[in-house]
Order: structure tokens, then C-alpha cells, then sequence
């Protein structure tokens, strides 16, 4: 069992957990995601750490409640107990050592580049944020980016705070249309928008980084639940990756694969808020 230490409200669905698990805090780099399991007969949710503390041997993980297991959890409050906490899975993000690479955060996808940003900077990298999401209310831990980051630029759909439109836009008109020399962009968030991302990269063959969040179930390469095209061949996001060449992916089928239970998911998420709300 792993202990909830601490619990933070990031936005009326969005939740921060600092959670007690020593071993998993030790050996945790940046780009590694751990399985969490809630309760014994439960699905198995994987989840990009968002930092570790060793000392104090706990790891932060960030929750977007948008359906059964994520909800449920959402609801666990500190003191309480986490069934299953596995990890560190998946390969460390390959990082620079030198040059300005661009993170780009969108929703909940700004809580796993923050140790890969607060990394890069410890290498010397000069590192630019960008996060986006629907409205200012909705954006998570800009603050915090911005420790690691020369700037943060913001972008929502509505206008609410900084650009209104998409986190491409921001990249494309005030970086890249600018002039500004980048030699990476890291993108986690939305599929569609680390698809987004890529496409816009890709004319200006601008090494891109995506991190895939595919159903995952085993998450050690046994399941091949998370199985996803990268250059033609077939690769296990859980062993070959999560993170991969953002211009080498075949978007199209991830987004079809992480669709393909949506009925099903929308069922058991139904049933669940029915007994809640009892």
C-alpha cells in the first residue's frame, strides 16, 4: 500500500497527489511514468511522474479526472492508501545538453514536463515553456514551469489569459515565425495535440519529442495493449517508450487505438457517478 502525503486541488477536475513510495522516488527520472491500481479488481491507469523527492522518498503524480479510475482516485484524499504504485516504467527522456528546447504543456501535460524542463536546466539547456488549455482556470503549474523556464507563454481557447488559440499558434508566430533558434520541442498533452505539434515542426524539420499515453494495461511490455506505430514498425509505448520522434509516429492510429474502448469507458464512468450520486 502507498500513502497519500499530500493532495492539491489544481482545477475542479485536476488533482495532485504526493504519494509515499521510497523505491519509486529513488530511481524515477524524467519522461518515466508508474501503473497505479486503486482497488483490487480495478483498471490499471498509468501516470507521468511530475517529480520525486528522494529525501522524503515520495513521488508526485498528476490526475485528470475523465472517467471510472480516474475519478476514483481523484476522490482518495491524503492519509488514505493507493493499492498498486509501479515503477519506474518506460525509458528516461532523452535530453540535451546544451541549446533551447521549447516545452510545450498542454491540460494535465504540463505536470510531466515539469521534471523535464527543472532537468534541462540543471544541464545548462535554455528551456521556453509553453502551455495551453480551454480557459485560464484550467491551466496547471504554470508557476511552478516557470521556475525551470526563461519564459512561459500561455495560450487558451478562449482568450481568457496570453494567446488566444492553440499552443501551435503560440509556437509557430512567436517563436518559430520569429526567427528564434530551437533545437528540440518536447510536446505532452492531448494526442490531437502533440499531432498538432508535430505537423507544425515538421516543415521546418524541428527535432520534435511527443509522449504517448496509449491504453496500457501490464505496462511491461507482456500485454501489448499500448502498441503504436513509430517509423512503419510496431513498438510498445510502455518499453520503447513512452517518449519517441514526434514526426515518426502515426497519429491516426494512435488517436483510432485510444478511442477503441470509448463506449465501454463511457458505460462503466456512467454506472460509477450513478452510485456515487446515491
Amino acid at each position: 500500500m502507498f500513502k497519500i502525503v499530500k493532495k492539491r486541488i489544481l482545477t475542479p477536475v485536476t488533482k495532485l497527489f504526493e504519494v509515499d513510495a521510497a523505491l519509486v522516488a529513488k530511481k524515477a527520472q524524467p519522461g518515466q511514468f508508474v501503473v497505479v491500481r486503486v482497488t483490487e479488481k480495478g483498471e490499471r491507469i498509468p501516470l507521468t511522474v511530475a517529480a520525486t523527492d528522494p529525501g522524503r522518498g515520495t513521488v508526485t503524480i498528476v490526475v485528470q479526472e475523465v472517467g471510472k479510475t480516474s475519478s476514483m482516485l481523484g476522490r482518495l484524499e491524503e492519509g488514505q492508501d493507493l493499492l498498486d504504485f509501479a515503477g519506474p516504467l518506460g525509458k528516461p527522456a532523452p535530453l540535451l545538453d546544451s541549446g533551447h528546447v521549447v516545452v510545450v504543456g498542454g491540460g494535465f501535460g504540463v505536470a510531466p514536463i515539469l521534471p523535464i524542463a527543472k532537468a534541462l536546466k540543471s544541464r545548462g539547456v535554455k528551456v521556453t515553456g509553453i502551455v495551453g488549455a480551454r480557459t485560464k482556470d484550467l491551466l496547471i503549474l504554470r508557476d511552478e514551469l516557470a521556475e525551470s523556464c526563461g519564459e512561459v507563454l500561455v495560450a487558451t481557447d478562449d482568450g481568457s489569459l496570453g494567446t488566444k488559440g492553440l499552443v501551435t499558434d503560440v509556437l509557430k508566430k512567436e517563436l518559430i515565425d520569429q526567427g528564434v533558434k530551437i533545437d528540440q520541442v518536447i510536446a505532452i498533452g492531448p494526442m490531437v495535440m502533440m499531432r498538432a505539434v508535430a505537423e507544425a515542426t515538421r516543415p521546418y524539420n524541428l527535432k520534435t519529442l511527443v509522449s504517448l499515453d496509449p491504453i496500457m494495461v501490464d505496462g511491461t511490455g507482456m500485454c501489448g495493449a499500448c502498441r503504436c506505430t513509430v517509423e512503419g514498425k510496431t513498438r510498445f509505448a510502455c518499453v520503447d517508450g513512452p517518449i519517441f520522434d514526434a514526426h515518426k509516429v502515426d497519429f491516426d492510429e494512435a488517436v483510432r487505438r485510444g478511442k477503441m474502448y470509448a463506449a465501454e469507458q463511457r458505460v462503466a464512468f456512467d454506472r460509477y457517478k450513478a452510485e456515487v450520486a446515491k
